[in-house]
């Protein structure tokens, strides 16, 4: 009689002991160097599988840290994902390059191990807008929206800002959405300090303080209209100054 055959896994993940990724940690050193941007974080993330954190079964404990507080709520599943609350207020699912990485974060927490796309696309189902690797380190990197977006549907993520310079593509959607508004003298766009993208829009004299705020109203819906913008940026900021 012959031995017996191993059956391969049906998992993927069988053989995973939980350690990072060698090419990403590779990255991710660059990346806390100066060597290596977000886009290039992104790129080493594509193919690759990351932990998901959930709360084991049956366990009801209120996390610990305020961040996490924000984002949980204790009449969902018991085997819930957690997710965090950004510093903007939006939240976002963390994701983890190794159980060592999770362990540090939150030691309580299960990992299920998961492609990188993949958990892209369940953020996005939950709602959650951004992705946050290894949120206790060794190397923090925050993922925007568009970044998620381009994750989840294996697409080149183009940051809407590189290199200290808003892109052409994103300059130029953001003066054909606000051409039509005729209190506007000028518009222009520069890498923002709470945003992503900072819109400085100068406006016309004699407006009072109703007729400013229906100003910056339609700005917001133009912005928030265009396609390219909505695509691009993560977030933005507005600037209002009084023409010349």
């Amino acid at each position: 009689m012959s031995a017996p055959r191993s059956l391969p896994s049906s998992s993927p993940f069988a053989y995973d002991d939980g350690s990072a990724d060698p090419a990403l940690a590779a990255v991710l050193a660059d990346h806390a160097a100066g060597r290596a941007g977000v886009a290039d974080v992104l790129t080493a993330l594509t193919g690759t599988r990351l932990l998901v954190a959930i709360l084991p079964h049956g366990r009801e404990a209120a996390p610990t840290d305020e961040a996490t507080r924000a984002a949980y709520d204790p009449a969902a599943s018991q085997a819930a994902v957690i997710g965090i609350a950004a510093g903007d207020g939006r939240a976002a699912m963390p994701v983890f390059t190794s159980v060592a990485a999770l362990a540090a974060w939150r030691a309580d927490a299960r990992p299920v191990p998961t492609p990188a796309a993949q958990a892209a696309a369940g953020a996005l189902a939950e709602g959650w807008q951004l992705l946050v690797l290894d949120p206790a380190g060794p190397v923090t990197v925050r993922l925007g929206r568009p970044a998620v977006m381009a994750l989840a549907h294996g697409e080149q993520w183009r940051p809407a800002v590189r290199d200290g310079v808003v892109d052409d593509e994103v300059a130029t959607a953001v003066g054909s959405a606000l051409a039509g508004i005729d209190a506007l003298a000028g518009c222009g766009v520069a890498p923002g300090e709470r945003g992503e993208v900072a819109v400085e829009i100068a406006v016309l004299p004699g407006l009072d303080r109703a007729g400013l705020d229906a100003v910056v109203a339609r700005v917001n819906e133009a912005l928030a209209a265009d396609a390219t913008v909505a695509e691009r940026v993560d977030s933005l900021e507005l600037r209002v100054r009084p023409a010349g």
